[in-house]
């Protein structure tokens, strides 16, 4: 774990990427696919379609592009869906999040309502605020994304750490003015605009320390 040097402030809300920092979205992914690879492919390219549109589509559009684009089978897309509830927790983020109770909680995720409402539920958190890319009528790294986690918390954005996954939310949220925990699990490079970034840890262990400290 790599920590910056800038003091870190006391937080009044936590927010969390819901489908890499929380859940485990990868696998189900992996196995519907059939292949890790292929697998792997097309949930990175799902990634890439979602951070770039901007303003909200029906997410099953952004997989059914996905899915094409990696050449799977288009009755896949279906599959995944109609399985995510089957999606887990990352083995720590259940006793993590119990360790944040009495703690301002919430998500911004890259999906519609209803899938954000299941895979939170997947957690065992309790959330105030889930923030759906259909909520919010954009995708992440859109800041109005970010904004409007906030502006349903009444706070400021400086007063949120984010918790992200993927690399891409690590200056996403740095853009509206959050700090930043980065549960960096494939422990890729970090961004080189990352200007907010707390720390870079391999999982959600070090965050409540961080928070109570």
């Amino acid at each position: 774990m790599s920590t910056n040097k800038m003091d870190v402030p006391g937080f009044r809300a936590v927010a969390f990427d819901l489908l890499t920092a929380l859940v485990d979205s990868w696998s189900l992914w992996i196995d519907v696919a059939g292949d890790e690879d292929l697998g792997r492919r097309w949930r990175a390219a799902s990634l890439r379609i979602v951070t770039s549109t901007g303003a909200y589509q029906p997410y099953e559009l952004v997989v059914r592009r996905a899915t094409a684009e990696v050449g799977l089978p288009a009755d896949r897309t279906v599959a995944l869906l109609e399985r995510w509830g089957e999606l887990r927790a990352w083995p720590e983020a259940p006793d993590v999040l119990r360790r944040l109770q009495g703690r301002r909680l919430a998500i911004v995720t890259n999906c519609s309502q209803d899938l954000a409402e299941m895979a939170a539920t997947a957690t065992g958190g309790q959330f105030e605020v889930i923030m759906s890319a259909e909520r919010a009528g954009v995708y992440k790294t859109d800041r109005r994304a970010y904004l409007a986690a906030a502006t349903a918390l009444g706070l400021e954005p400086a007063a949120i750490l984010f918790v992200a996954g993927s690399a891409h939310d690590v200056p996403g949220a740095g853009q509206v003015g959050m700090k930043v925990y980065w549960s960096n699990r494939q422990r890729l490079p970090v961004p080189s605009e990352a200007r907010t970034l707390l720390i870079d840890a391999p999982d959600l262990y070090a965050l409540p320390e961080l928070l109570s400290g």
